[in-house]
């Protein structure tokens, strides 16, 4: 394997860089020494498919967005209530509608003729944590609203 001196990197130092690398296993130093070695003219011929990788990364960090962004508080503010009504009215009408249809036959009777009790078990886990997600998505919706109201007051005055 060839040496490049002015890097004091050899090839298969190099090699041993880029699995680290793929493998998201470098750290930011190890980074910066692949960077360095594939800007330079001469790079190994089997490592040169490489090199747009890198030199991708020089060229972005020198870009400049120079595209206005406008902070004007959109006039719907209360989309993300109506969207979980929404949801909340959709369940419940779907709740309804397969009670209608069965009202002879218990819910859990019909799941455990057609599941198992793992597949039950793990639908009720997907459903926790969809409503914990939810919950969170809520909560964050808050959050926003706030900050809105924060900026707003800063961008009136």
């Amino acid at each position: 394997m060839a040496s490049n001196k002015q890097n004091n990197i050899t090839v298969s130092d190099v090699e041993k860089l880029l699995e680290k690398y793929f493998e998201a296993t470098t750290t930011i130093a190890e980074e910066e020494q692949l960077k360095i070695y594939f800007s330079q003219a001469e790079v190994a011929p089997h490592l040169e498919e490489y090199k747009p990788i890198f030199n991708y990364f020089a060229v972005a960090k020198e870009e400049k967005s120079t595209h206005n962004i406008p902070l004007k508080p959109r006039k719907n503010k209360t989309y993300l209530k109506w969207i979980s009504v929404a949801a909340v009215a959709a369940i419940f009408f779907g709740i309804f509608i397969a009670k209608q249809s069965s009202p002879e036959v218990s819910p859990t009777l019909a799941l455990e003729e057609h599941y198992t009790p793992e597949e039950i078990r793990s639908a009720q886990l997907a459903m926790a944590l969809f409503t914990d997600n939810f919950q969170k998505g809520t909560q964050g919706a808050t959050y926003l609203k706030e900050f809105e109201k924060n900026t707003n007051r800063f961008l009136n005055n």
